[in-house]
């Protein structure tokens, strides 16, 4: 059995976000599944079932099973067309927990339709601004719990500084976006992903599925439906977007950086 590493959102090795693909015949025991991704150490690890040629998915981060994951879905993708399991000519769907999720490979960027999530405003909260570490000038909560704050500058994202225990503590959202409209003409909006420390993870380097409430948000405030939008971690990551109402298409590049062969 092969385990891939992947780099996407990124044309580079060494960039982007790393996620760890076994693609299989069958899925494994769950508790194995888990303990491949807790050695892994990577925020996700994906696991494809190919029986029949229906492509299952899960996503386990080193600590639990998450319902969806949009950078180790693109390296799934990544991998299934390197592998030529299936061809870049053709449209497939994986089936994850949370949604189906329609695949296919764009003028060298693989595509993703993934689900688009409501968005309620919430009242700003002196605690909630210094467990983060920035001064937010709106705060919203989707409807699967995620948390998308904007602030005025680019540089206060770059700036944002998560008391990660107070998040752990507190018990806040799984996943916490802080955002600001780019400086830069190449880019609409950039941001910066914190997760609560339960998940495994503290920063994610790119998140693909973040972007299911960030785009819904920022077709809000800019009012366009195409967006390219960069992650402003270390490891720095970018996207395409484009937002269709109840969905959003999001397109990433990816670049296999090794393989290894799970010994018994």
């Amino acid at each position: 059995m092969k385990i891939y590493q992947v780099d996407s959102f990124t044309s580079e090795r060494f960039k982007g976000n790393p996620a760890g693909v076994c693609i299989l015949e069958e899925f494994l025991e769950t508790e194995m599944m888990q303990s491949i991704a807790a050695e892994m150490n990577l925020s996700e690890t994906a696991f494809v079932e190919t029986k029949e040629k229906v492509f299952k998915i899960r996503y386990f981060t080193p600590t639990q099973e998450v319902p969806l994951c949009g950078h180790a879905t693109l390296a799934s993708a990544h991998i299934l067309y390197e592998l030529g399991v299936v061809s870049t000519s053709s449209e497939f769907v994986f089936r994850s927990k949370e949604s189906d999720l329609t695949i296919s490979f764009v003028d060298d960027w693989i595509k993703m339709d993934f689900p688009a999530y409501k968005l309620t405003e919430k009242e700003i909260s002196k605690e909630f601004c210094e467990i983060i570490g920035i001064k937010p000038i709106e705060w919203y909560e989707s409807e699967n719990k995620w948390v998308v704050a904007r602030v005025a500058t680019e540089k206060e994202v770059q700036a944002a500084t998560p008391d990660f225990a107070k998040i752990q503590e507190k018990g806040m959202g799984l996943v916490i976006a802080v955002t600001a409209k780019s400086e830069s003409s190449a880019y609409d909006f950039v941001v910066r992903v914190f997760c609560n420390p339960i998940s495994g993870i503290t920063e994610d380097p790119v998140t693909g599925a973040a972007n299911c409430i960030l785009v819904p948000f920022w077709n809000m405030k800019l009012e366009k439906t195409n967006f390219k939008s960069k992650q402003l971690s270390k490891r720095t990551g970018e996207l395409k977007t484009v937002y269709k109402g109840n969905r959003i298409e999001i397109l990433g590049q990816a670049k296999t950086v090794f393989n290894i062969e799970m010994m018994d």
